[in-house]
């Protein structure tokens, strides 16, 4: 018992280092990565309540450290709204729902977040449609995001598409997926989901998350963001694909 214990614990660290160094890369990618990995060996809800601080953490200090915060609260409240809603509503499905199934939904979303990556032509909308969108969005991003643990579809495509500059699509991207963690704390909260051993460990994920992160950093100056975010693709996609084939057989 005590070594399979040390096991989970030395794939926890390792998952969140390598997540870490993908976002340290990528700007995102952190919970993704985490939830395809964990949901591997404990259920979804598990991992959903392990990554809950360093997902936060890490996203806090991405958005804490753009160039225009306040600015972006401004023109994404709507949206931010919606995502919160979306989201604790979405926990019931997380909590409630058969393991095979919630397996086959965080496949079916990374397969599409992948598929979006590589298959998607750049979408771009019109200022007229932005706040009639945003809430539509942030609902749909939140109900994913709370069914699966997984942040990005569809908020990380429609964020692209509102012509931000680099430094300010990291950091709405930031805001997005810090958002979704409380988000997703709450209703795993309100919900009993969050036990005290999880909440210890996903405290001391912070630490290779980071370490994760500040090596990420470091090789982005040195390696093609491009050809990494391309393997990740890949390897979320194989994961995606071997979660539903699990929750199927």
């Amino acid at each position: 018992m005590n070594d399979l214990f040390s096991l989970n614990v030395l794939i926890i660290a390792l998952t969140f280092f390598v997540a870490g160094i993908v976002k340290g890369v990528t700007g995102m990618g952190l919970p993704t990565l985490s939830m395809g990995v964990l949901s591997a060996i404990m259920s979804p809800l598990t991992a959903a309540s392990l990554l809950i601080i360093p997902s936060f953490v890490t996203n806090f200090w991405q958005l804490i450290t753009g160039p225009d915060f306040y600015g972006l609260i401004k023109r994404l409240w709507l949206m931010m709204l919606a995502i919160v809603v979306g989201t604790i509503a979405g926990t019931w499905l997380l909590r409630n729902a058969n393991t095979k199934l919630t397996h086959m939904a965080l496949g079916a979303a990374l397969v599409l977040y992948v598929a979006h990556g590589f298959l998607a032509r750049p979408l771009s909308v019109p200022p007229r449609l932005e706040r009639g969108l945003s809430p539509a969005i942030g609902i749909i991003t939140g109900a994913v995001s709370g069914a699966t643990g997984v942040f990005v579809i569809p908020a990380v495509p429609y964020l692209q598409a509102l012509g931000l500059n680099k430094d300010d699509l990291i950091q709405a991207l930031g805001l997005s997926f810090t958002v979704s963690t409380i988000a997703l704390a709450v209703g795993l909260g309100m919900g009993g989901a969050l036990h005290p051993g999880n909440i210890t460990l996903s405290a001391l994920a912070i630490i290779p998350a980071f370490l994760g992160m500040w090596v990420g950093t470091a090789v982005r100056a040195r390696i093609s963001v491009a050809t990494f975010r391309r393997w990740f693709m890949i390897f979320l996609g194989v994961l995606g694909v071997e979660l539903i084939v699990r929750s199927v057989f």
